[in-house]
């Protein structure tokens, strides 16, 4: 990748284009983020860059991650990503990565824990059809047969309820509508996942 920062998702608004259309937008404070560490190709073999998102009190870190950001002369932050940029070799540590690395029109990808929603039934979790709410069928929101047959064991793979929600999941190709750098912020049309207050990543588009 290219480049990539660390932000915390606000919550949708909407905006003005400047032809007058009215979008969705998603709402994220990303960065300055800290260059923590620089991984090289001799030492490490790879090359990547670690940064840092959101200060916390260092009594709040165990006495490893103390070590870690005190050999940085930088201080404790909550989050800690590692992003292999292909200039990685360019950065120092102690540089700070900023949201203005975007532009307007630039296509990204967001990153983040989608939302959780508990244990979830069949509709929920899969829209299965529900069965006939009249004449005392008795069969409404059921799982329904299990197609196992005479295997005498269900299928591995097979549909049914569970937990919902919970998982790393990836908003591809978005695009970047506003960058306020003075106040951090960038807004991105469309949605991102995870829930409001959640930490996303910012990377430029793979498939763009």
């Amino acid at each position: 990748m290219d480049k990539a920062i660390i932000g915390k998702k606000l919550g949708m608004t909407q905006m003005f284009t400047e032809t007058g259309e009215l979008i969705p937008v998603t709402a994220i404070l990303a960065g300055p983020c800290p260059v923590i560490q620089v991984k090289g190709l001799e030492r490490d073999g790879y090359q990547a860059v670690q940064v840092g998102f959101e200060e916390i009190a260092e009594r709040k870190l165990s006495k490893p991650a103390r070590g870690h950001f005190a050999k940085a002369n930088i201080a404790p932050h909550r989050i800690l990503r590692e992003f292999r940029l292909t200039d990685a070799e360019k950065y120092q540590v102690g540089d700070k990565i900023a949201v203005d690395i975007f532009k307007v029109g630039e296509v990204v990808d967001v990153t983040g824990i989608s939302r959780g929603k508990g244990y979830a039934g069949g509709i929920k979790r899969w829209g299965f059809h529900r069965g006939p709410m009249g004449h005392g069928s008795k069969y409404h929101r059921g799982v329904g047969s299990l197609q196992a047959r005479d295997a005498a064991r269900v299928f591995r793979g097979r549909k049914m309820p569970g937990h919902l929600g919970a998982v790393r999941r990836t908003a591809q190709n978005l695009e970047v509508a506003k960058v306020d750098a003075e106040q951090n912020l960038i807004l991105i049309k469309g949605s991102v996942p995870g829930a409001k207050g959640s930490i996303v990543t910012i990377k430029n588009s793979v498939k763009a």
